[in-house]
């Protein structure tokens, strides 16, 4: 049981530090998020644990990524990105929207360059380098 008011808690600080940081009122975050002051201050207070639902309209009202607040809410585990996700997460000079968009550019090139890189061969740590593969590389 401390464990869901442990995460209400941390949730609920969340997005009061996501909200002082957009310079939105609570009274303002209630509007554009379209969830009642009172209860949006019992999230804030960590009396409330909101569903994802709740919570993707806040992130909305935000301007952030509902992922974002699902990880705080304990609902996803944190993405593996190694060092370069890390890096960008953790950088206070990004808002959560421009953080969101550098995750997804990595990703979709990392993926891009996954799916063109030649199978290496079964037991070997590095890509097949025969000249028949150098010769599709240089073309």
């Amino acid at each position: 049981m401390e464990k869901v008011a442990d995460i209400a808690s941390d949730i609920g600080e969340y997005i009061r530090q996501q909200r002082n940081t957009a310079k939105i009122s609570l009274r303002q975050l209630s509007k554009l998020a379209g969830v009642s002051n009172p209860y949006l201050s019992q999230i804030e207070r960590g009396v409330r644990k909101p569903s994802a639902e709740i919570l993707q309209q806040i992130a909305k009202g935000l301007r952030i990524s509902a992922e974002a607040l699902y990880v705080q809410a304990g609902i996803l585990d944190l993405p593996t990105g190694g060092p370069v996700g890390d890096a960008i997460r953790a950088d206070a000079e990004l808002t959560e929207r421009q953080k969101q968009v550098l995750l997804d550019v990595y990703e979709s090139f990392r993926r891009e360059n996954a799916a063109a890189r030649p199978a290496a061969a079964p037991g070997s740590d590095t890509p097949d380098t025969t000249p028949a593969a150098k010769t599709e590389e240089s073309a």
